[in-house]
């Protein structure tokens, strides 16, 4: 009977308390976990060096960051010097030549690595007590050589020659340049004449001057015991000397007065790069910080941001449209959004950036939208936590960064405190529509008409001119008019004129060249053959290893790329046919297709722009007669892809001028071809195309 009354009153219970529960109200969430940070050990060395360590006994492994925190410094005519000299640290040290020091570190299994104002070094925690050595000893006597000197001065000329040319580099430098003028340290750029500049004095005088122990911070992470880094560490730092960098004073940026386009013409340019930019006054312990980056997160952080759905899922304006905020303790940041985008769209795509910086101003965002954000930033947070080093980045922070002690440990609650009304009041603080600086880098001639009558809320935008050094120029001029009396042949006759003549063209019967380039420091190889018989093979290699394989003999061809073989299909084969002769403008001469479409400059030469099909665009210089460039679209994967190849360099080879440097750009990748063999009817047999 008591256990039947138990059983009633429970039930009776279940259901007043059902009854008593809204289920149409979200329940309230519960406080945010709390948490626990451990705070690193630290102690700090007499010339100013401070030293965090965290010990995590785990995995075998240690690692060690030095990280220097001083302000901006203006390189001025010597712009280049802090690249020089980060390359050079790390070549072995006063006391170790560099072929033993990266002998040493290969054989132990480490890395050791230097910027002008950092070094990293990893390895096993067992031989953790040599790294620590020879990373103090490449950091504190370094091994500056002219030896060394004028390779990696070489290397860094040779790496701006090439940039000379990639739209995307040029678009940043110059957006950075504009945002903050040239005679700042973030607006500076480096050139080749600064380059040239700079001696090995200079190098050694900007290390004495700033690689110095006043703002460094040493951070140990890993299976260490802190009495036995404290040891080492005294012992091997110690000998640094005791110094403070130098003050420099620079001007402090300010915004447009006005929202307006800066456009940047760029003739090879095959996509427009959109940069929507204005500074912020954002520091990380400012109250609004953590509004600031969920409002940056929910406008265009990744793939659910609304720049992303805007321009490129619901319009298919580019592969993705992004947007990031900064802070900086020494000087304002950026807000930016950016994309790269057809030049058909350019006008469109940026009006839609536009729309959608005022939309997150003027609407608040939704309560979905903010609850998404806010769980991405915590998963984030939380992944982090797993990651011991983690805790030294977070103390180094609180450190470097002036943020309260608990600003980390109270990070969870921060975020979830934040409502739809401070995103909007931060997006209404950072995002400034009124002094946007719109900068646009493409090719003019076929993007600059829509631009200058594009209009924003009614009104039209300014349109001003600018060079790749981000000096002021007047408007390009694009009217120059084709000559009517010139027709395609005598186009296709003048170039073939230029490299030898028909007679001499017609005796082709084979092609074999040789290339090479340079990708992330690795070595390209590129292999091509072609004959009079339509037979065209080309591999490209990469440290030796076939990246892509293509053979077409005459009549049946396929490709091979990672491994995967692939039958040409009938529509590419006609494609190949057209291309596969040694020298396709003799087959061009009896096409009907062929139009000339106007004049255009590349690479600062007046060219002719001929249509040579809906797929394909060659330009030939006006003056010489030579092939400047070739543009080829295609689709793949939904999305048009755009190749450009430049022609350069041309030499004789047995009567016959080829071009000996290719430069060849798909989407952001460039690579500079330099021909370093070319073989005339010979080294070419029917085998190599089966």
């Amino acid at each position: 009977m008591l256990k039947k009354y138990i059983t009633l009153t429970f039930i009776l219970f279940t259901v007043c308390l059902h009854a008593q529960i809204d289920r149409s109200i979200m329940p309230k969430p519960g406080p945010a976990p709390e948490i626990n940070l451990e705070e690193p050990k630290g102690f700090e060395l007499k010339n100013g060096l401070e030293v965090l360590v965290v010990e995590n006994h785990k995995l075998p492994r240690v690692s060690i960051q030095l990280r220097i925190d001083n302000p901006p410094v203006l390189e001025g005519d010597k712009a280049g010097v802090s690249s020089l000299m980060a390359s050079l640290l790390g070549k072995g040290s006063k006391n170790i030549p560099k072929d033993e020091f990266n002998e040493e570190v290969d054989f132990l299994g480490a890395r050791i690595n230097f910027g002008s104002q950092s070094a990293f070094a990893s390895s096993l925690s067992k031989y953790f007590d040599r790294i620590l050595e020879l990373m103090a000893d490449a950091a504190i006597n370094p091994n500056f050589t002219q030896e060394e000197f004028d390779k990696e001065k070489q290397k860094l000329l040779t790496g701006l020659k090439a940039e000379d040319k990639n739209v995307p580099a040029i678009a940043r430098r110059v957006s950075m340049a504009l945002a903050y003028t040239k005679k700042h340290p973030y607006g500076e750029f480096v050139t080749p004449e600064s380059v040239e500049n700079i001696k090995l004095a200079d190098v050694i005088k900007f290390y004495n001057n700033n690689f110095v122990p006043a703002n460094a911070y040493l951070v140990v992470v890993g299976d260490v015991e802190f009495e036995q880094v404290q040891q080492l560490v005294e012992e091997k730092f110690t000998p640094w000397t005791k110094s403070s960098p130098l003050s420099f004073q620079f001007s402090r940026p300010s915004d447009a007065l006005y929202t307006q386009i800066n456009f940047i013409d760029m003739p090879n340019a095959v996509q427009s790069e959109i940069t929507v930019e204005n500074l912020v006054n954002l520091k990380k312990n400012d109250p609004d910080y953590l509004a600031a980056l969920l409002a940056n997160e929910i406008l265009g952080g990744g793939g659910e941001g609304r720049l992303f759905l805007n321009l490129r899922e619901d319009k298919a304006y580019t592969y993705g449209s992004y947007s990031g905020i900064g802070y900086d303790k020494h000087v304002p940041s950026r807000f930016r959004a950016t994309a790269s985008v057809r030049n058909a769209v350019t006008d469109s795509a940026m009006v839609e950036i536009l729309k959608e910086i005022d939309r997150i101003r003027t609407e608040p965002v939704s309560e979905e939208e903010l609850k998404n954000t806010k769980a991405k930033y915590i998963g984030r947070f939380v992944m982090a936590l797993e990651d011991p080093a983690t805790i030294a980045e977070y103390a180094l922070d609180i450190k470097t960064e002036n943020l309260p002690k608990d600003f980390y440990q109270t990070y969870l609650e921060k975020i979830s405190a934040i409502t739809v009304e401070d995103v909007q009041k931060a997006a209404q603080k950072y995002f400034k529509p009124s002094n946007l600086r719109i900068v646009i880098t493409g090719k003019g001639s076929e993007v600059l008409e829509n631009l200058e009558r594009a209009t924003y809320k009614g009104k039209p935008l300014p349109v001003s001119y600018f060079d790749k050094e981000a000096n002021n120029v007047p408007k390009p001029d694009y009217s120059t008019q084709v000559p009517t009396d010139v027709s395609v042949n005598d186009i296709l006759n003048s170039y073939l004129e230029a490299i030898g003549g028909k007679d001499k063209l017609e005796d082709i019967h084979s092609i074999a060249l040789l290339a090479e380039a340079e990708m992330q420091g690795m070595k390209l190889n590129l292999h091509m053959k072609k004959t009079d018989k339509n037979q065209f093979m080309q591999d490209l290699q990469v440290a030796g290893n076939s990246m892509s394989l293509q053979k077409f003999n005459g009549e049946t061809g396929f490709v091979v790329m990672q491994g995967q073989r692939k039958d040409m299909s009938a529509e590419e084969i006609a494609k190949v046919k057209e291309e596969a002769t040694p020298f396709p403008e003799l087959g061009y001469l009896s096409s009907e297709n062929i139009t000339l479409e106007g004049l255009e400059t590349i690479e600062g030469k007046k060219a002719y722009k001929l249509k040579i099909s809906e797929e394909k665009t060659i330009f030939y210089d006006q003056e010489s007669g030579l092939k400047l460039q070739e543009v080829n679209t295609a689709k793949m994967g939904g999305q048009t892809i755009v190749s450009t190849i430049t022609y350069q360099d041309y030499k004789e080879v047995s009567g016959i001028q080829y071009p000996h440097s290719l430069s060849q750009t798909v989407g952001p990748q460039s690579f500079d071809f330099k021909i370093t063999e070319i073989k005339v009817n010979e080294g070419v047999t029917d085998a190599d195309f089966e």
